[in-house]
């Protein structure tokens, strides 16, 4: 299964490589938009209409949307068939193609519904991202930089270095260790119950952000440019709820805003509340983030009292027009 980007730009050279000339071959729409239940339902009825049985295999060459559809679709058709992800974007690479999440969008709400099902391989190839915009590539850096700020310091320090994310010698050197920090993370809490959530960082504003921006359909965040404005102002209500150092808090905001303030995001502020109340890591009516105490040092859930959620909005955008 692909999308109708990488059935152009990936599943040639994919298909020579991969000897597999003679398999079914499933193309979706693509964008985040089609990450809903009616694609699931496609691609579930074109599984069937192929002859499809349980041995079946499903093999997602492409982004997060085509790996988050087609493990959702693979984990439910015929009560769950083996699939493999063959990541394309750097997004897919370092995160979502990894840890076996699965899920669609449901009513504005990013991965509403969803299973936690792993694949049985995942494939990387970085020979791919020559395929990808300066921009979808740019947005995949956000989670190797969340990786970095939850789990490594050190890694933190090279990447902080970075003054153009494409200019890098090997981007396998990127890739690697960004992949072994969410491997890691995934394999001790794979149902999120417990350390798993640190991968959340940046989330629960970025989901709505980019919840909200798709709503208006104008000026679209991509997810991870979404991300990265919400580890803005993670950052902020880490250091003042879970003491994230002032020096370093300034490091890390000058870095993003170097790499990400030019995307100025579009969204209806009033609005904005309604997606953070629907955010699956809420409990009990009070909206969830995971905070940092350091660099590379995880603090654990909050639920920030509203004023000081609106406080971190206001921060995110001061400092991104001023």
């Amino acid at each position: 299964m692909c999308d109708e980007n990488t059935e152009k730009h990936c599943l040639p050279s994919f298909i020579e490589f991969s000897e597999l000339e003679s398999a079914g071959l499933l193309i979706i729409n693509a964008g985040e938009t089609e990450k809903t239940f009616d694609t699931v339902s496609d691609v579930c009825k074109s599984l069937l209409a192929e002859g499809a049985d349980r041995k079946a295999l499903l093999i997602n060459l492409g982004g997060g949307v085509v790996s988050d559809i087609g493990g959702f679709a693979a984990s439910i058709y015929k009560r769950g068939i083996d699939f493999i992800n063959v990541p394309t974007t750097l997004m897919a690479m370092v995160d979502a193609s990894i840890g076996g999440k699965t899920g669609v969008n449901l009513s504005g709400s990013k991965n509403s519904v969803g299973l936690f099902s792993s694949p049985q391989a995942v494939f990387i190839d970085s020979d791919f991202l020559s395929t990808l915009s300066d921009e979808e590539f740019h947005a995949g850096f956000a989670e190797v930089i969340k990786h970095a700020l939850i789990g490594d310091a050190e890694y933190w320090n090279t990447i902080s270095q970075l003054t153009d994310f494409r200019d890098v010698d090997d981007i396998d050197d990127i890739i690697l260790p960004s992949v072994e920090i969410k491997k890691l993370i995934t394999d001790e809490d794979f149902k999120e119950s417990g350390i798993r959530k640190s991968l959340n960082f940046g989330h629960t504003l970025g989901h709505a952000y980019e919840s909200s921006s798709m709503k208006l359909q104008t000026n679209k965040l991509l997810h991870g440019n979404a991300v990265a404005l919400g580890m803005i102002g993670e950052l902020f209500l880490s250091s003042k709820l879970a003491g994230f150092p002032t020096d370093k808090l300034t490091t890390v905001l000058d870095f993003l805003v170097l790499h990400y303030g030019k995307f100025i995001y579009s969204i209806n502020e009033s609005e904005l509340s309604e997606f953070l109340l629907s955010d699956k890591k809420n409990e009990n009516g009070k909206i969830g983030f995971y905070l940092l105490h350091d660099i590379g040092v995880g603090a654990g859930m909050f639920f920030p009292e509203p004023q000081l959620i609106e406080e971190a909005v206001a921060f995110t955008k001061s400092i991104l027009t001023e």
